[in-house]
């Protein structure tokens, strides 16, 4: 089925480890795209290891969904990658958190639910994973959580120039000791934020520049077109908005922070919990109990729903086999939010998005800091 290539090693902060064995040049930079740069060398087993091939398997499939998930004597297998790209994987479900091993074809533009794996592994070690973004103030380690498009990243943005160092963005690690662990993965900046970061824009490449001017430029005329009562006009208007989500660029952070403000570990002080809003002002007030690890419950359960669609069918494929780790993670993603946010000062920041960066990011700062200030005069804030 193929065999070529070396091995190489991710480490995530010492909590997963994955090996890729077989793996080209191009392998590993579809895993770093999926993980970021974590690329280490491993002083222990992995956790999870993923091996490629050009053919996963030669033996006829029975489908569950068909052309999307099917089995055989061999395991389960996810039939396609992201936006149906062709290639198969076999995925081990009931061994995660076992040391599982994922067998990957080459022709799939990235490893089929690779971050669902590393996430569940960690979970099944008291780590929780939590998608937030993170940084520190001054000595305060301040975690940024909420719901997809809640304004995570712009928080993070917001603080370019102000003293924030970046700790992460898009996944966040909480260890038992209270501390947050990232990933420098490359921050996505819309076209929108960079009408609000000029000097960002103006510091990258030219290729850059004109691939975002292209892309906005497409996306306007699609709009322009939609609006004309003309055949083909349904097509643009069904059509402008994939092209608005094209108009990005991705930044290494350390690009945009200094590699003097990147902090891989930080302390957790306080919580922010953002809301979007209609409304047009920014408000600010105080979480209730318990309302940050509720809400978050619920994001992290959405979170996995994809994976959980692929679990299911796997059940279906093998009823006499399951995942102890799968079936138990909305239980343990409870205590563990629990047990590293209840008693943690949290405020929570609603405000309109798209928004204004440089007002939010102010309104976020201000918010964790009178958070953490009013914790410790009750005596919340865990000992150093």
């Amino acid at each position: 089925m193929g065999g070529h290539g070396t091995t190489c090693d991710f480490d995530l902060h010492g909590i997963v480890g994955v090996r890729l064995l077989d793996a080209t040049p191009r392998d590993v930079a579809t895993v770093t795209r999926q993980l970021g740069p974590l690329r280490g060398e491993l002083d222990r087993e992995p956790d999870l290891t993923v091996r490629f091939v050009d053919r996963a398997t030669t033996e006829p499939l029975t489908y569950v969904g068909v052309g999307q998930t099917g089995f055989n004597s061999g395991g389960f297998f996810v039939l396609h990658g992201r936006h149906g790209a062709p290639g198969r994987a076999l995925l081990p479900m009931a061994e995660i958190g076992a040391r599982p091993q994922v067998v990957c074809e080459r022709a799939l533009p990235a490893v089929p639910h690779l971050l669902a794996f590393v996430n569940l592994t960690a979970l099944g070690k008291d780590v929780l994973p939590l998608h937030a973004s993170a940084f520190c103030v001054g000595d305060r380690g301040v975690l940024v959580t909420g719901w997809a498009k809640s304004g995570k990243t712009e928080t993070l943005l917001a603080g370019l120039g102000d003293g924030i160092r970046y700790v992460a963005d898009e996944w966040v690690y909480l260890t038992p000791d209270g501390r947050m662990c990232g990933v420098p993965e490359p921050i996505r900046l819309w076209a929108w934020h960079l009408d609000q970061l000029p000097a960002v824009l103006r510091a990258r490449p030219r290729a850059d520049r004109l691939r975002l001017s292209g892309w906005r430029a497409a996306a306007a005329l699609a709009r322009a077109g939609a609006r004309v009562r003309l055949p083909g006009a349904d097509v643009l208007r069904r059509g402008s908005p994939l092209l608005d989500r094209q108009a990005y660029l991705q930044v290494p952070p350390a690009e945009l922070f200094g590699e003097d403000a990147m902090v891989p570990t930080a302390r957790l002080d306080s919580v922010v919990l953002l809301l979007s809003q209609e409304a047009d002002e920014i408000s600010v007030s105080p979480a209730g109990a318990r309302e940050v690890s509720g809400r978050m419950a619920a994001s992290l359960a959405d979170e996995r729903a994809s994976f959980l669609e692929d679990y299911r069918q796997f059940r279906y494929a093998f009823p006499d086999q399951k995942s102890p780790l799968v079936e138990a993670a909305a239980e343990r993603e409870a205590r563990l939010l629990g047990a590293l946010l209840d008693d943690r000062p949290a405020a929570r920041v609603a405000h309109p998005y798209p928004c204004d960066l440089a007002q939010l990011g102010a309104a976020v700062r201000r918010a964790a800091l009178d958070a953490s200030a009013a914790g410790r005069v009750r005596g919340e804030v865990p000992a150093r």
